[in-house]
């Protein structure tokens, strides 16, 4: 599975995401598309996203950026999945774009709730 990964640029992304992925069972089996890893690289985001089968979305804190990176996700009838901190309040406009949510306590709960939902 091709999995892009959404986040707000002033969220811990590195520690929080990107490193746990990438130790975890999950990147033996997936593709996980990191889009801030090679910072100094020109990407097509769009286009990405349009050609994975789904898009993680760490919602906590909200992005301009992200936003649009989900409008396209939901233009090209990507699933979204959006994960968030528990006590965070997320924006109420997340629900027009997909039903799918996560809470998570902490790293591990977060990786072992995507994880139960890649394999259902």
């Amino acid at each position: 599975m091709k999995i892009y990964i959404s986040h707000s640029s002033k969220y811990d992304y590195t520690n929080r995401i990107y490193n746990p992925i990438k130790k975890s069972d999950l990147s033996k089996s997936n593709t996980f598309f990191l889009p801030h890893e090679d910072k100094n690289k020109i990407i097509n985001t769009k286009e990405i996203i349009s050609n994975c089968d789904l898009v993680i979305a760490e919602v906590s804190m909200p992005a301009t950026g992200q936003g649009i990176e989900l409008g396209w996700a939901d233009y090209a009838k990507t699933p979204i999945l959006c994960i968030y901190k528990k006590g965070t309040d997320i924006s109420s406009s997340l629900k027009f774009i997909t039903k799918q949510f996560i809470e998570y306590e902490n790293i591990e709960d977060m990786m072992k709730k995507i994880s139960d939902f890649i394999k259902k």
